[in-house]
């Protein structure tokens, strides 16, 4: 008799279960389409940038993610964090993926999987164009660097013999902070120094040509979630062959990869 009731226990312990997981998908789909949660930090122009709509993200990385997501069939839910905050957000569960301009490194490697590289860049110098003293990165040493916070940015000024380097929140105050002459020079991704330039008609600075490091970008994905990393690597790789990566980059960088 005891053996029965255990039995029907199990039985029905089993069947919530089941109840309780088939809730658990029917959530997410609610409106029968599969959500993808994007993780961003929307300061990091042309990859990601808030537009005239606040709640409306632009840039490189945007484009590419949704037309990932259009591949596989997910709706792509944008959300913008602090950059530093965007792996916790990852690793808790919250997000499915991070796509904001983040470079392929060992460090990262140790907490979250990456897709295949989706964008090649480098670090660049900006300073004032008056100042002839700066030629490369060599020539920083023991001066002032301003960055933003939690990028390899931040990672290789402190590097640099002697350099007094400022952490900041983002790009833009990076930026306001040479333009204030609290730094000698400001280290940021190459594109991002050179957009600057463009959209602010700044004639009063430079970008050095001298690039430090040669840098991967890739999607960050859940350390366990090896499924959904093979789906978005086929998804890019589709759109690579297709020809939508090149028209997607063409509009942001003004020519083809």
């Amino acid at each position: 008799m005891s053996k029965k009731i255990l039995v029907l226990c199990m039985a029905a312990l089993m069947a919530v279960m089941a109840m309780v997981a088939g809730c658990g998908n029917d959530k997410k789909a609610a409106d029968g389409e599969k959500v993808l949660k994007v993780g961003t930090n929307a300061d990091f122009a042309p990859f990601e940038f808030q537009g005239a709509d606040p709640t409306a993200y632009e840039g490189f990385d945007m484009d590419l993610i949704r037309a990932i997501g259009q591949e596989m069939g997910y709706k792509v839910e944008i959300n913008n964090l602090a950059f530093d905050g965007l792996i916790p957000s990852l690793e808790a569960g919250n997000i499915d993926v991070i796509i904001s301009g983040m470079t392929i490194n060992e460090e990262r490697k140790q907490k979250v999987l990456f897709s295949d590289s989706y964008y090649k860049s480098g670090l660049s110098i900006m300073l004032p164009k008056d100042n002839d003293s700066i030629k490369s990165f060599a020539d920083l040493k023991g001066k002032k660097i301003a960055v933003q916070i939690g990028t390899t940015s931040a990672t290789e000024a402190k590097k640099i013999e002697g350099a007094q380097v400022k952490e900041l929140n983002s790009s833009a105050d990076t930026f306001i902070e040479l333009a204030a002459k609290g730094v000698d020079a400001v280290i940021n991704d190459r594109p991002v120094n050179d957009r600057y330039i463009v959209e602010s008609k700044n004639d009063k600075v430079k970008v050095l040509p001298d690039l430090l490091t040669a840098e991967d970008y890739g999607i960050a994905i859940n350390k366990k979630d090896t499924e959904l990393q093979s789906k978005i690597n086929a998804a890019l790789k589709k759109l690579k062959d297709n020809g939508e990566y090149d028209k997607i980059y063409a509009k942001w960088f003004g020519g083809k990869k």
